[in-house]
């Protein structure tokens, strides 16, 4: 079986997936080793084509006679041109990016961990922080509680919050999807904004940077790190933010100017933050962000124990190997 990669990953994915395909007797052609004026020197032999974002065209579609199935790795809603594929009568199937669904879990954990005090509340319910207050345990029952017994004034709920999406790649769009499970307003802002069909599909609105800063309640960074990036939360940036509003970056430490963050926390200019990377890891002893108030850290485990590339490429095999038993291929199939 050929097939045909689009996507440019990184090198290390690259190899990984390179790996997998060997073991599994895949041959694989990936599209940036070879000018795209002679892909039709191979046409005939590919049966699959497979992207992540890079959008699959009708032309595209037609060039290859064979094909058999377009593999969508990940959600993006403009990988494909979904029409055209249902008019040549070409198979997509949409498997989830399990690599990103573990970043996107860990920025709404940060977001849910800011938001009910879940860090705080748990040493000071270890500690016996109540007896500050003169309160005793009593026995509960269905009526009676120490509802609130650490006497918390800040605990809040994602329901109704406008949720900031710098970046809507893979992880921006897990993220966006598991947020409207509570309900929030998604904004986003990205180099080249979405087509409205796409908008509509994921259920997000585009606004420029400084709206976005200024309108949310949550800042996510899902950007990469690159000269362009780099430092985008700054400290006119943090100004911009609403005093309650909460950065969250599972993305690269060095999209945030750190000195500038501490100083906006320190001086009550945003709300709080949640933190998965930083510009030096592990986080050196004693830095200033660790003294802090309303900050969570955590140790930059936002994919997980590295399970989750490996898992989707298992997902890609398997279903290729369902294409070579003519079995109906797994994931959101779109005919």
């Amino acid at each position: 079986m050929r097939v045909l990669h689009i996507e440019p990953f990184p090198r290390w994915i690259r190899d990984l997936f390179q790996v997998e395909f060997v073991a599994a007797g895949v041959d694989v052609v990936w599209a940036e080793d070879v000018p795209e004026d002679s892909w039709g020197d191979f046409a005939d032999d590919v049966e699959v084509l497979l992207t992540s974002k890079q959008r699959i065209s009708k032309e595209l579609m037609c060039l290859f006679p064979n094909l058999k199935l377009i593999q969508v790795q990940g959600r993006a809603p403009w990988a494909v041109d979904w029409e055209k594929a249902r008019e040549v009568g070409i198979p997509v199937s949409v498997l989830p990016h399990r690599g990103a669904i573990a970043v996107a879990e860990q920025a709404l954990s940060l977001m849910l961990g800011c938001y009910r005090r879940l860090i705080d509340g748990h040493v000071g319910t270890k500690d016996g922080s109540y007896l500050q207050f003169n309160v005793e345990p009593i026995r509960t029952d269905e009526r009676k509680i120490a509802f609130n017994w650490l006497k918390f004034t800040d605990v809040r709920q994602l329901y109704g919050k406008t949720l900031g999406l710098v970046g809507l790649g893979d992880i921006g769009i897990e993220v966006s999807r598991r947020a409207q499970a509570f309900d929030m307003e998604i904004l986003y802002t990205k180099r080249d904004a979405l087509l409205p069909e796409y908008e509509l599909q994921a259920n997000v609105r585009y606004v420029e940077l400084e709206e976005l800063f200024q309108a949310s309640d949550f800042v996510s960074l899902h950007a990469p790190h690159t000269s362009q990036t780099e430092k985008i939360i700054d400290a006119k940036a943090l100004r911009l933010m609403k005093s309650s509003a909460v950065l969250i970056n599972t993305a690269r430490g060095g999209l945030v100017d750190e000195e500038a963050l501490v100083s906006a926390l320190e001086n009550g200019c945003i709300g709080g933050a949640g933190l998965d990377a930083f510009l030096y890891e592990p986080l050196p002893e004693e830095h200033a962000l660790v003294h802090c108030p309303n900050v969570l850290l955590s140790p930059h485990v936002g994919g997980g124990t590295g399970g989750g590339q490996k898992g989707m490429m298992r997902d890609v095999i398997d279903n290729l190997e369902l294409l070579r038993l003519k079995s109906a291929p797994k994931g959101l199939v779109i005919r």
